[in-house]
Order: C-alpha cells, then structure tokens, then sequence
C-alpha cells in the first residue's frame, strides 16, 4: 500500500484535505481520533494517565477531562513529554492495526498533527504538508475559534516552526487561498501521484519516464529532497544498509543537470542487496530490470568488479535511480569520488556539464534516455578517470570505511 503522512500547523486547513482524500477513496488514519479512543474508560492507556497526572484529570463520568488535562501540560515540557510518551506509542500502534488492514494497493493516509515534532517522516513513503503563512493561520483562529492572537500565537509556538515542517515535506500543499482552491489541489494531486504510485507499489514498477534527456538549471531543493529520500531508506534495514549517499550531478551544487536523483545504497556484499530486494521494492524502490554492471575503468578491468543492482523510485512525482553497491568495490569508490572531484574543481564540472550537453542534444532526438548515459561512457573512461584518480592522489581523498567489511585498501588507487 502507499502510505502518506499528511501534516499541517494549527489552523493550516489539514482537516480539509483530509476530508478531501477520504472522499476521493483513501483510507484515513486520524490520529486525534485515535488519541481519544485510547484513553476511553476502562483502557490501559486512560489508566496510565491517570496514574501519572491523578484521577483529578477525570470527570463526574470518569471520562478524561481534556481542558483540566491540558492546562496542566500546556507550557510544561516535562508534563507533556509524560503525556506524550504514554499517547503516541498507543496511537502509533493502533495506527499500525488499521492501515495493515488496509486492502492492497490502497492509498492509506494517517493525518498526524504532531508528526514532524516525532521525527515520524521517514515511516511513509511521502509526507504532505498543509502550508498557509503565519498571520493567514492567526487570523483563521481569531475569527473562527475566537481565540486572541495572543492565544493564537501561542498555540503555533508550541508546535514545530513553519520552515521545519516544509523541510519535511515531499509535497506542500498551499492553503494562502480558497477552501475550493485547496480541494482541486488535493484532486490534482490524486489524479496525477498518488494513484499512480499506489499503482506503481502494487506492481512493483518503477515509474515510466517519459521524454528524452533534458539537463534542467541547478535545483537548490535536490540535497534536501536526497536527504529525505536517505534517512528514509536507512531507516527500512539499518543493521544491513551502512550508508546512503547523494551522488551523481544532482549532488554537486550548481551543476545543471537532468531531475533525477541518483543515491548510492551501500551494503556489505551484493547477497544483502538481493535478499532486501522485496524491502526496497515496498518503500517504493523496485528493482530496474535490464540494467547490469557498471562499465570497467581502467585499474580494474574485470567487469565481475563492477556489479551492482540499480532500483528506481515508483514515484512519479520524483525521480530517482538507487545504485546498490559493495562497499569497496571499484563501482562504489568511483561514484563517491568522482562527486567530490566535481564538487572540488570548476574545471571538471565545466567538462562535464559540456559532455552532458552534447550528449543531450544527440539523444534528445530520439528520446534515449539509456543512450543517453551510455554515450557519456567513453568520457569517464578517458577523460575523467585519470583526472578523477590525480586529484583524489593530490588531495589525499579516501573513501570511507566501515567496519567488518573491505574499505580503501580494496578499493582503486
């Protein structure tokens, strides 16, 4: 199933696109909802609050009463952190119990108000965020909850900041206008990526790629969005997965290049790559079939040396090739190398931005992306290998190692 995590700041307009979503057939999580059906009489969670807080946070009814409970926590982060810790594992766990519930191919939304304040991002395959500028949201709350902008303002500080939950999100979903406005967002949104990807996951296919080579201006987003897709993806097997790094021309600031992130997934060995296969394939990395070895450089001729996996992302909103690789091997040392090469020298990344331009221009012809690539081969091997290795030897540059597995010694000198 695809499962998004949809998010907001108070007064953003989440419980629109959430209504929206379940309307347009989404299977809805809402954690508020669950947040109350956890503490209802006679559960364990209910009994725990009352053991931290005393029964003086129950009503006549022996309900939880939620206003005495909330002035005892709001502005008291040791109080609320004792809340939370017993509120969020429950919710989290019954969350859990509906979506694996959820039909296959579903699209399973858990509308989560807290999530970036728990570091939960990395649990979906994309996070929405529900986004209206500050003095829109304190507006909102005076005139329709009645609140002061004092209170207002004191609500959204005790949540995360605005720039932190656009740095989680995948997709921000603009909400400065109409409720009309946003709700053909969200169909949009439906129509053109989330019905595809949930598509794309059930039938374990990357994304098609439509077009041509097409190199794109420099995108200051791409480290970030890299750095989501990493932590993601460390998080599915981190006792098997040693690293995920950005690599390729995304990677260098300031190179144009095509919109496609390449990330290299290190694994001790190409067995650990076949056996999380399934793994990647369900965070929405499905084995790219067809593509086999890297092309040989000079210094290891044994194309055995340059075996690897290559995964692409069944996103159609991002796209991204995932280079599984051995740590050591030849394949693995020159993607890290040559980035940090082009990161370093002007030069380079002006010889490279030509080469990828012509070949561009050659292929965009016939709309090749594979011819593409494989028409820049002869340029690694001839011109940017030699420069590549008399700068890493200038430089000192080392990969890195990690323990129990092979690291520079093995690697090409």
């Amino acid at each position: 199933m695809l499962k998004i995590g949809l998010t907001g700041g108070i007064a953003s307009g989440k419980s629109v696109v959430a209504a929206r979503l379940r309307e347009l057939g989404a299977v809805l999580v809402d954690a508020d909802a669950l947040a109350r059906e956890v503490v209802e009489p006679g559960t364990p969670g209910l009994d725990r609050v009352v053991e931290a807080f005393s029964s003086a946070v129950l009503g006549p009814d022996g309900r939880l009463d939620r206003p005495r409970l909330g002035t005892l926590v709001f502005g008291n982060p040791e109080r609320l952190a004792v809340l939370n810790g017993i509120i969020h594992p429950l919710v989290r766990e019954r969350a859990a119990a509906i979506a694996a519930a959820a039909p296959r191919g579903a699209v399973v939304v858990q509308d989560i108000p807290l999530l970036v304040e728990t570091g939960q991002g990395a649990s979906f395959h994309l996070v929405l965020v529900v986004d209206a500028p500050d003095d829109v949201r304190v507006r909102r709350m005076v005139e329709h909850r009645k609140m002061t902008e004092e209170q207002a303002r004191a609500r959204m500080a005790a949540q995360a900041t605005r720039e932190d939950r656009l740095a989680a999100a995948d997709v921000v979903l603009d909400n400065s206008g109409t409720k009309d406005e946003l709700r053909d967002a969200v169909d949009l949104l439906w129509r053109s990526r989330l019905l595809p990807f949930a598509d794309n996951l059930a039938k374990h296919r990357v994304a098609p790629r439509p077009g041509g080579p097409v190199i794109s201006p420099a995108d200051p987003r791409w480290p970030g969005q890299a750095a989501r897709l990493a932590g993601r993806l460390l998080a599915l097997a981190p006792e098997d997965f040693l690293a995920v790094d950005h690599i390729g021309s995304t990677a260098v600031p300031g190179l144009d290049a095509k919109d496609v992130l390449d990330l290299q997934l290190t694994v001790r060995d190409l067995a650990t790559a076949d056996r999380l296969e399934p793994l990647l394939a369900a965070a929405g990395y499905p084995r790219w079939p067809g593509i086999g070895p890297d092309n040989p450089k000079p210094g290891h001729p044994d194309p055995a040396e340059w075996d690897k996996r290559v995964h692409g992302s069944a996103d159609p909103g991002r796209a991204v090739n995932l280079h599984v690789r051995a740590a050591g091997s030849p394949g693995w040392r020159y993607a890290l190398c040559f980035r940090d090469w082009l990161r370093d020298d002007a030069e380079a990344r002006g010889a490279y931005l030509a080469e990828k331009r012509r070949a561009a221009r050659r292929h965009g012809v016939d709309k090749s992306a594979a011819g593409y690539a494989a028409d820049k081969e002869s340029w690694f091997t001839a011109y940017a290998a030699p420069r590549m290795e008399d700068w890493a030897r200038r430089t000192g540059w080392q990969p890195p190692s990690y323990a129990g597995v092979g690291g520079p010694g093995t690697a090409q000198s």
